[in-house]
């Protein structure tokens, strides 16, 4: 294991940064994964406008779930998600980010 892997681990289960959630695959039984959530305010440039949007991000492990997929559910503190679009990894393959909409 690669100290960025390790370093990555102790990140995802530090409770100040992560939190547990529920991965829900079509077809699959409920798994529990750790999740970084980021809820950021998007501004995207349409025409003249400037639109405002809150967004919801997570980033979870490539070891915790392997190929996440559009439609799939993540649930969070009592909140349902689904996946919307495709996941996305991060340079080095241990992280996907992916954005969410409301279930």
């Amino acid at each position: 294991m690669s100290a960025l892997a390790i370093a990555l681990d102790a990140l995802f289960l530090d409770p100040n940064i992560a939190r547990d959630a529920t991965y829900i695959a079509e077809g699959a039984a409920p798994q529990l994964i750790r999740v970084v959530a980021r809820r950021a305010d998007a501004l995207t440039d349409f025409g003249d406008a400037r639109l405002w949007s809150e967004t919801t991000r997570i980033d979870l492990r490539v070891a915790e779930i392997a190929a996440p997929r559009p439609d799939d559910r993540i649930e969070i503190d009592g909140d349902a998600f689904l996946i919307q679009g495709e996941p996305v990894r991060d340079r080095e393959r241990l992280v996907w980010t992916i954005d969410l909409r409301p279930a």
